[in-house]
C-alpha cells in the first residue's frame, strides 16, 4: 500500500509539473506572437528548489538585464567579504598641536564607505558623522588648525562611472558615481517650482548652472547633467508649472562636497580654520603631488553598517552606486585593482567558479544600469539557486521586495528592459525560483509579464 502511494504521489507530483510548464509555455508563446513583441527577446527560466528545470523558453540567451544583475554583485559580495565586512572612514592629522593650534593639516580618508552620511541608517546620518568628527578633534585639543583641510581621496582610482553607462544617466541621482570619499550617497535634491530652483537639500559646493528647463506638461520629464569633478551642471527637459517637484542628482565631486561641510563644521564649533579645502584628486589635477594620509596621529575611526545591511538596502531599493562600490572593493580586496574592469572579472571569475557557463554572464558593471550587461535567465536562476544554499541567505534573501503579485523578487526596469528574478512559494506549497528577461518590447512590459508569472502562483 506504501508503495502505491509514493507512486501515485510521484506521478501527480509530474502531472502538476507538466501541467504547470505547459500553461507557462501557453501564456510565454501568445506573449512572444503579440504585435507587441515583434522585434522583442524574452529570455526565460523556471527551476524548482532543487534546480530541477520546470520551464524555459531561450534560458540561455543572454540580453541586457537592468536591476536583476545586483543579484549576483550582492551574493558575490556577501561571500566574499562577509556578512559583517564594514567600511571604514579615518581623520588625522600632519604636525604637531601646540596651545590648542595645529601646525599642519587635518586629514580625512576613507576606503570608499557607499553608507558616509547616508540618510537610510539610524545613527549613521550626516549629523552622526559630524558629532564623531568633532568631538574627535575636541578630544585632541585642537582648537586652531593652521594648515589645510586634505579629503585624501585615493583609495580607489579616478574613473568614478562605470565606462559603459549612458550620459543621460550619471548626471541623475540613480547614476551617482563612486570615489574613494562618498558622502550622502553622492545624492542632492533640488526643489523646483516649474523651472525656478526653490531650495537644496543641502548646499551644492561651488555648482554653477544651466537651466534649459521649460514648463510644460503634468510630470517630471527632466534630466540632471553632471561630470566627475566638474562645477557646471546642466539641468534641461520639463517639468510642472504651478507646483513645486523634487528633482534629484548627483554629486560631481562628493569628496569636495565633504571637504566644504566639514570646513563649516570647525568654524560653527568654534575651531579657527583659516587654510584652504583640497582633495587628493584636486591636486593631482594641479599637478601636485598627493599628500599621504598620516597614520601615527590618527584621532577617529568611523565604521559603516555591516554589509548584510549595506545589501539589504542595495536590492531592496536598488541602489546602484552600492552595486558599483561594491564592484570596486571586490577589485581591491581581491585583485589589488580597484577599477571598475578589475571588479568586473573577478565578479565573472566567481560565479564561472560556482558552475556557471561563462558565456551567459557578460557583465559589465555591478547594478545593472549598463546596456552593456548580458546575461541569461538560466544563469540568474542558477545563481539564486547557488546563494540558497549558503549560510548567508538570510541576509541575502531579506533584501528582495516582496511585490505586489506576492513574489520574492528583484526586479528591473530600463529603456526597452523589464526583468524580475526571485523565489515564489505557489498555493500549493511547491517551490520555485525563477529569472525573466525582455528586450525591445513595445510598452513597458511589466504586465505582459506579471501575467506569465502568474501562472507559478
Amino acid at each position: 500500500m506504501k508503495k502505491i502511494f509514493v507512486v501515485l504521489t510521484f506521478s501527480a507530483q509530474i502531472f502538476i509539473a507538466q501541467n504547470i510548464s505547459q500553461k507557462l509555455e501557453d501564456v510565454t508563446n501568445n506573449l512572444m506572437k503579440s504585435s507587441t513583441a515583434i522585434s522583442s527577446n524574452l529570455s526565460f527560466y523556471v527551476a524548482d528548489e532543487s534546480g530541477n528545470l520546470v520551464y524555459e523558453y531561450q534560458g540561455s540567451k543572454g540580453l541586457s538585464t537592468a536591476s536583476t544583475q545586483k543579484i549576483f554583485t550582492a551574493a558575490a559580495a556577501l561571500e566574499t567579504l562577509g556578512k559583517n565586512y564594514t567600511y571604514k572612514t579615518s581623520s588625522s592629522y600632519s604636525g604637531n598641536i601646540l596651545n590648542g593650534n595645529l601646525d599642519g593639516n587635518l586629514f580625512i580618508t576613507s576606503n570608499g564607505d557607499p553608507t558616509l552620511g547616508s540618510w537610510r541608517y539610524e545613527s549613521y546620518k550626516p549629523e552622526n558623522f559630524k558629532q564623531k568628527l568633532l568631538e574627535a578633534i575636541k578630544k585632541s585639543g585642537i582648537t586652531k588648525i593652521s594648515g589645510d583641510l586634505i579629503i585624501d581621496d585615493s583609495y580607489f582610482d579616478h574613473q568614478t562611472i562605470p565606462g559603459g553607462w549612458p550620459f543621460d544617466d550619471f548626471g541623475n541621482y540613480y547614476g551617482a558615481g563612486v570615489w574613494g570619499v562618498n558622502w550622502r550617497e553622492n545624492q542632492f535634491d533640488i526643489n523646483i517650482n516649474g523651472t525656478d530652483f526653490k531650495s537644496f537639500s543641502y548646499p551644492l559646493a561651488g555648482i554653477k548652472w544651466l537651466n534649459d528647463l521649460k514648463a510644460v506638461g503634468n510630470s517630471d520629464q527632466s534630466l540632471i547633467f553632471t561630470s566627475p569633478y566638474s562645477n557646471v551642471a546642466l539641468i534641461n527637459g520639463s517639468l510642472p508649472s504651478g507646483k513645486v517637484t523634487t528633482v534629484s542628482g548627483s554629486v560631481p565631486n562628493p569628496p569636495l562636497q565633504l571637504g566644504i561641510e566639514v570646513e563649516k563644521w570647525l568654524k560653527d564649533s568654534g575651531v579657527e580654520f583659516s587654510g584652504k579645502v583640497m582633495t587628493n584628486s584636486q591636486l593631482e589635477i594641479d599637478g601636485k603631488k598627493p599628500l599621504d594620509f598620516p597614520k601615527s596621529n590618527i584621532i577617529l575611526t568611523y565604521e559603516s553598517p555591516t554589509l548584510d545591511k549595506i545589501v539589504y538596502w542595495f536590492l531592496r531599493k536598488s541602489v546602484n552606486m552600492y552595486g558599483e562600490n561594491l564592484i570596486k572593493t571586490l577589485g581591491k580586496e581581491k585583485k589589488g585593482n580597484p577599477s571598475f574592469k578589475s571588479g568586473v572579472a573577478f565578479l565573472k571569475e566567481f560565479w564561472k567558479s560556482k558552475g556557471i557557463n561563462v558565456n551567459m554572464i557578460n557583465f559589465a558593471d555591478g547594478s545593472g544600469l549598463s546596456p552593456q550587461n548580458y546575461v541569461s535567465a538560466k544563469a540568474e536562476v542558477q545563481s539564486l539557486i547557488y546563494a540558497k544554499k549558503q549560510s548567508y541567505f538570510d541576509a541575502y534573501y531579506h533584501g528582495f521586495p516582496t511585490q505586489d503579485n506576492g513574489m520574492k523578487m528583484k526586479s528591473g526596469t530600463m529603456r526597452d528592459t523589464k526583468s524580475y528574478a526571485g523565489y515564489h512559494t505557489s498555493k500549493d506549497g511547491k517551490k520555485y525560483v525563477f529569472a525573466i528577461i525582455i528586450n525591445n518590447y513595445e510598452g513597458s512590459g511589466s504586465t505582459e509579464l506579471q501575467k506569465i508569472l502568474n501562472v507559478l502562483k
